[in-house]
């Protein structure tokens, strides 16, 4: 049932190193296409509605979740793998497991969890996606998590951007001295050029960014400047609207011809080929590289940076550091699952999946429950 045109490099089902427990299944799915089904039915999946991508929910229906960000990051990596032959499947299951083990409020929250975590093994979002499609789902009878293939495992233990830095020491069995599949290696791009253009949108609709600060990043000049010529009377919501869709048209377009290039230029043939090349053959030309990383360091200083991020940003890390130390000083306010998960592990570690795993909506409410003396407990 697998496409019959993937490349000779790309990922096949039939080819999968396989997954963890032996099972019976019920049809005959690709492997691939079955782990991006069991993603999307999973719980961990399904609370990425409510975790912040930049915007803390309360701020905005307007604004992108995690859950918004995972599809629009499926959407490009699609596109992408099917420009080069690639498996679709596999960029897609890797590109919406990618974030589930993000915490709430997103990398603020993150940083606070890896700072009440140290000296305990600290705290990475990537680890705990692949900790939750391994141990922390519960939805089969013979076993814990999701068991996914090792392919898909080892997109989200190799998944790498500018936010993203596996502990490679933890991940051994994924062979992190080696690039991972070409599906995988799309991901990382995928992500990039969403987050890229959903902040820009974000960040207008916010009032954050300011329209003509952005009109002096190089890139979105380019971009922005074709969409006027061709369509000279168009309101500025609808040109903001037709330029991001041409500044990612313009990212994909680039960072095809740029991999199919190296593809050939290098004689890659085979997945193994791919595997033992020094380096990653998915990547921008230097040109679009260079205007990106202007566009990335003006959004760094101009959204991430300014004073209403950071100030959610300050609230975050005082939310999740008091919850865990008040879980921590006194488990017994924890659910009982979690209480008897504290037999098995350590504590910190079971009071880590616990918080991770809240929404910002949750996490907020709790963080009333337990501090709040007129908020009601149940």
């Amino acid at each position: 049932m697998e496409r019959k045109d993937l490349a000779s490099y790309a990922s096949k089902s039939n080819q999968s190193k396989g997954r963890r427990y032996v099972e019976e299944f019920k049809d005959d799915r690709p492997a691939f296409e079955r782990d991006r089904d069991r993603i999307i039915h999973c719980a961990a999946f399904r609370r990425l509605m409510y975790k912040t991508q930049v915007f803390v929910i309360h701020e905005g229906d307007y604004y992108r979740t995690r859950l918004t960000h995972s599809l629009e990051v499926a959407q490009i990596a699609r596109g992408i793998a099917r420009r080069l032959m690639l498996n679709e499947e596999l960029s897609e299951a890797i590109a919406l497991a990618h974030d589930l083990g993000h915490t709430p409020f997103g990398h603020a929250g993150e940083a606070a969890l890896n700072k009440m975590m140290k000296g305990k093994g600290g705290f990475e979002h990537n680890l705990q996606s692949l900790r939750i499609v391994d141990k922390l789902e519960e939805r089969y009878p013979n076993f814990s998590g999701l068991n996914l293939t090792w392919e898909t495992r080892e997109g989200l233990a190799k998944h790498i951007t500018s936010y993203d830095q596996p502990f490679y020491n933890e991940l051994k069995e994924y062979d992190m001295e080696k690039p991972p599949s070409l599906e995988a290696q799309v991901i990382n791009f995928a992500d990039e050029i969403a987050y890229n253009n959903h902040d820009i949108d974000d960040g207008l609709e916010s009032g954050i960014l300011n329209p003509e600060e952005l009109e002096t990043v190089p890139l979105w000049q380019i971009v922005i400047n074709k969409v006027r010529e061709k369509h000279p009377s168009l309101s500025a919501r609808k040109l903001r609207y037709l330029s991001i869709s041409s500044l990612i048209g313009l990212f994909i377009t680039d960072l095809c011809e740029n991999s199919l290039k190296k593809i050939k230029d290098n004689n890659i043939i085979s997945t193994d080929d791919v595997r033992n090349y020094n380096t990653f053959l998915i990547g921008f030309s230097p040109y679009i590289e260079e205007l990106n990383q202007q566009l990335k360091d003006f959004l760094l200083k101009k959204l991430y940076q300014h004073y209403r991020v950071e100030r959610m940003h300050l609230k975050a890390e005082r939310i999740i550091t008091e919850l865990f130390t008040a879980y921590r000083d006194n488990p017994s306010i924890l659910p009982d699952s979690y209480q008897k998960r504290i037999k098995q592990e350590p504590k910190e570690r079971v009071i880590c999946d616990y918080i991770a795993g809240m929404t910002d909506r949750f996490a907020m409410e709790e963080y009333k429950r337990l501090f709040d003396p007129f908020y009601k407990l149940i």
